[in-house]
């Protein structure tokens, strides 16, 4: 039996990851899966060594609460988002704070890296969304304005496209390809609440969670909605794909986390814990763990190791 405090993390059944001042909003795993990135409640950005549970940094530098974090694809670099209406660009190997993206007019809620790790893409609670240059941390384009705050974004697994989640209850999906408009090309509708968390898959799917309590699993090329998942009591908090899409894990503002199966829409395992509320997850490139965040007082935490999944048939 382990107990946790405030801001603790598990992975698998008994390996948790310290200790935070604040709660987790968000994790993030590097690409190799050797570290693990947290953002806190406390202002901080913590690193984490997966194996051991060791910790490895904690940054500060934001002026208020970290609200996203997101390692790069190439695993040179993160990204952190702040209430401090910035965005930060860190350097993995030395630690160290590269740029301070300045452009947003209220909290940041959410970053993504393209998949070439050249480009970053961020929206907030002042409904732009803002395309900039990692390499030299300027601001490329302002992608256009959601009706109102934007949660959520991921960028696609080509680097041509994006999308947004908003708390307008509607997915923007932009056309970043050279010489396009400016505007979004696609609008994917059928959430009645609040979108909170957006993940594509490596094969291009699109999985979308919801204040309305449901994941909504897209083919966004054909608009079409291929599966809904329905099984939460609360808002959906965060959700990730395991590495080959065949299964789905999501955490939902409550004390659960559940693991879906994404051909048939069936919850294959909630993993419960004495939590608080289970405010992230994700798995490790390997698909064979997931790691969930909380701000629990000093409860425990069964979470277990994932079955290694099935090939997608979707």
């Amino acid at each position: 039996m382990n107990s946790g405090a405030p801001g603790t993390l598990a992975v698998g059944r008994v390996k948790f990851f310290g200790r935070h001042h604040g709660e987790v909003n968000s994790s993030a795993f590097s690409p190799d899966g050797r570290r693990l990135l947290t953002a806190s409640e406390d202002g901080c950005v913590y690193g984490w060594e997966t194996q051991s549970g060791r910790l490895l940094w904690r940054l500060s530098g934001h002026a208020g609460p970290v609200k996203f974090c997101r390692f790069s694809p190439d695993g040179r670099l993160f990204a952190t988002t702040s209430c401090d209406c910035t965005i930060r660009l860190w350097d993995v190997a030395e630690t160290k704070c590269l740029h301070v993206l300045k452009g947003h007019q209220r909290s940041v809620e959410t970053v993504s890296f393209s998949p070439d790790s050249k480009q970053l893409a961020s929206g907030g609670w002042d409904k732009r969304v803002k395309l900039w240059e990692v390499q030299s941390g300027q601001m490329l384009r302002h992608l256009g304005d959601h009706r109102d705050s934007i949660q959520s974004s991921d960028f696609a697994p080509g680097s041509d496209s994006l999308a947004t989640g908003s708390w307008d209850s509607t997915i923007c999906i932009w056309d970043l390809r050279m010489g396009t408009p400016v505007i979004f090309h696609q609008e994917l509708e059928g959430h009645s609440g609040n979108i909170s968390c957006l993940c594509y898959s490596a094969s291009g799917l699109l999985a979308s969670g919801s204040w309305d309590k449901t994941i909504h699993i897209w083919k966004p090329s054909t608009r079409s909605l291929l599966v809904q998942l329905k099984g939460h009591v609360t808002w959906v908090k965060s959700i990730a794909f395991s590495p080959d899409a065949s299964q789905l894990a999501s955490a939902g503002y409550s004390h659960m986390v559940k693991v879906w199966d994404c051909n048939t829409g069936k919850c294959i395992e909630t993993l419960k814990g004495v939590l608080d509320v289970a405010h992230a997850c994700a798995f490790t490139p390997d698909g064979k763990l997931l790691v969930s965040g909380a701000a629990d007082q000093a409860r425990r935490e069964v979470h277990r190791s994932i079955k290694p999944p099935r090939a997608s048939r979707i």
